[in-house]
C-alpha cells in the first residue's frame, strides 16, 4: 500500500487533471451554450477560460462592496465573551465607532473588565454575564433595558462572541468535556439569543453569532468544539428563517486560525489539558492507543500554537460589516486561503475525495 503523503500527491495531480479537462473542453461548451441561447456568438476556449479566472480573481481580490450603512446614533450593542480576545478588541472597537457598548463578562473583577472601565464611558458599560447562568441572562436583560436610551427602540444588536475550545480524541474526551464546551458555545449562545430577541426585533436589528471553520468542516481531536459550533450554524440558520419576517439579519461569522492572534490555545494550557486527558482515559483506552500515539497528537497540538494569523482586523471588519451594513452578509469567511479553499473542498467535493486529501 502506497504511503499516505503519495497517495494525497496522486489524487492532487488527478484531480488537477480532472479539473483542467473540465476548464478546457467541458466549460467551453457550456458557457457557449448559454451563450447561443442568449443570441451572443460563441466564444473560444482560450475566451472562456481567461473570463472565468478573470471572474475568480475578481472574487477574491476585489474588496466588499458597500451595501449602504445604517446609523450607528443612538444605538446599542450586546457583546458577550468580552474578558480576552475577541470580545475585548470588539466593545473597544464598537466603542470608538459611535455605539452604546454593554460588555458581558464572565469576570466583571477581571482584567478585560477593569481594562474597559477605565475608559471611562458612559457609552460603554461592562455586565456582569456567565452565559450558561440563566440567572445572569435575566439580570443582564433588566440592566440593560434599563439603561437603554429609548426601551421601545430596542437593542440594535446582539454579538454572541462568548466561548470556549478544547482538543481531545473522542475516546479521551470525557462527556462532561463535551457538555461543558456546548454550554458556553452552543446553549449559552442560544439562551442569551433567547432573553435579547424581543428587543432585537423592536429594533429591526442584528444577531451576529461567532462560529467557526469547524461549523463546517470537522477534525481530528477537535470533536468537542466541533459538535458545538455546527450546532451554533444550524441554529443561526432556522433563525434567520425566522426574523425575516421580523426585519431581523442573522449573520454568522467563521473565522479560521486565529490561535495566535487571541491566545486561545497555549503550550501550556496544552500541557494541563493533555495531563487531564490522559489522566481520566479508561485503563484500556490508554493501553490500547499506548502513550506513544498520544504523545504524538499532543505534540502536534503545541505546534498549533505558534500557528494562525497573528491580527484580529480581519474578524473585527467582517463582524462590523454584519452590523452597520444595510444588506450584511449571511456568512463571513475571515481566514487564510488555503483553510478556505479546504472548507470549500470538505463542504463541497465528495468525502471520499476529501478524506483522501486531508487525512
Amino acid at each position: 500500500m502506497a504511503a499516505l503523503p503519495m497517495v494525497r500527491v496522486a489524487l492532487l495531480i488527478a484531480f488537477s487533471v480532472f479539473l483542467t479537462l473540465i476548464l478546457g473542453f467541458g466549460l467551453p461548451s457550456v458557457l457557449n451554450l448559454f451563450a447561443r441561447s442568449c443570441g451572443f456568438p460563441e466564444a473560444s476556449v482560450t475566451e472562456c477560460i481567461v473570463l472565468m479566472y478573470a471572474l475568480f480573481v475578481l472574487y477574491v481580490a476585489m474588496p466588499r462592496l458597500p451595501r449602504g450603512t445604517v446609523k450607528v446614533e443612538g444605538k446599542s450593542v450586546l457583546v458577550t465573551g468580552c474578558d480576552t480576545g475577541f470580545g475585548l478588541a470588539l466593545a473597544k472597537h464598537f466603542h470608538r465607532l459611535g455605539f452604546t457598548v454593554f460588555a458581558g463578562c464572565l469576570f466583571k473583577d477581571g482584567e478585560g473588565a477593569k481594562d474597559l472601565e477605565s475608559i471611562h464611558s458612559e457609552k460603554l458599560k461592562v455586565v456582569q454575564l456567565d452565559v450558561c447562568s440563566e440567572e445572569q441572562v435575566s439580570q443582564a436583560l433588566q440592566f440593560i433595558t434599563a439603561n437603554l436610551e429609548d426601551p421601545e427602540k430596542g437593542l440594535w444588536a446582539v454579538v454572541n462572541n462568548a466561548g470556549i475550545s478544547t482538543f481531545g480524541e473522542v475516546e479521551f474526551t470525557t462527556m462532561d468535556t463535551y457538555k461543558q464546551v456546548s454550554e458556553v458555545n452552543l446553549w449559552g449562545t442560544i439562551r442569551v439569543t433567547k432573553a435579547f430577541l424581543p428587543l432585537i426585533r423592536r429594533a429591526k436589528g442584528r444577531v451576529v453569532n461567532i462560529a467557526s471553520m469547524y461549523g463546517r468542516m470537522g477534525n481530528t481531536l477537535r470533536s468537542p468544539y466541533c459538535v458545538s459550533k455546527y450546532g451554533v450554524e444550524a441554529f443561526s440558520d432556522c433563525l434567520r428563517y425566522e426574523m425575516k419576517a421580523w426585519g431581523v439579519k442573522v449573520s454568522v461569522i467563521e473565522p479560521g486560525n486565529f490561535i495566535v492572534a487571541t491566545g486561545i490555545l497555549t503550550r501550556d494550557i496544552v500541557t494541563t489539558t493533555a495531563e487531564k486527558l490522559w489522566k481520566e482515559a479508561p485503563p484500556g483506552v490508554q493501553e490500547d492507543y499506548g502513550k506513544a500515539h498520544f504523545e504524538q497528537y499532543m505534540a502536534l497540538m503545541r505546534s498549533y500554537c505558534s500557528s494562525g494569523q497573528r491580527e484580529i482586523e480581519p474578524v473585527l471588519d467582517d463582524i462590523t460589516d454584519a452590523i452597520t451594513s444595510k444588506r450584511p452578509y449571511t456568512r463571513y469567511n475571515p481566514m487564510e486561503p488555503h483553510w478556505w479553499i479546504r472548507m470549500q473542498i470538505m463542504t463541497h467535493l465528495p468525502a471520499a475525495i476529501s478524506d483522501r486529501l486531508y487525512f
